[in-house]
């Protein structure tokens, strides 16, 4: 595969996820909205703040990375050529990584509560954190060396 056509697989693979990650999180916040809206026992009972709390995280977080995503898409675009490097794996393997543990930490430390903290599931988040962090930080050093 030629580098302008490894690139453009960069390009439409970050696009897929951003548009993919950014349906299901309209469809999360959409289904969170009903349970809220229906009054739905175990999501909306005084008991499940901390269910709510991380799934409302989960819907805000995934929902800000599919946009990342399409950023991180356009940014290569821009870049053309120059897109190329260790760099870009690292940020893409990150971002994509981040894309997934993140909101899905703060999902899946909400399904099992224990006295009011969440499940330890919770735990993908940070990780999920760190994860973009090395994408931007990995982004940002590319850009600034052009």
């Amino acid at each position: 595969m030629t580098h302008a056509g490894e690139g453009q697989r960069y390009i439409r693979k970050h696009l897929l996820l951003g548009w993919g990650a950014l349906l299901l999180f309209v469809i999360l916040g959409a289904v969170l909205e009903s349970l809220h809206g229906f009054k739905v026992a175990w999501y909306h009972n005084v008991g499940m703040e901390t269910r709510r709390l991380t799934w409302r995280l989960a819907h805000a977080h995934g929902t800000f990375l599919a946009v990342i995503n399409t950023a991180f898409a356009v940014t290569l675009y821009v870049l053309g050529e120059s897109a190329q490097g260790a760099w870009r794996r690292i940020a893409s393997g990150c971002l994509l990584g981040a894309t997934i543990a993140l909101p899905a930490g703060f999902f899946l430390g909400g399904v099992v509560i224990y006295g009011g903290d969440p499940g330890f599931g919770i735990f993908l988040s940070p990780l999920g954190a760190l994860l973009l962090m090395i994408a931007v930080a990995a982004t940002i050093h590319r850009l600034l060396r052009r």
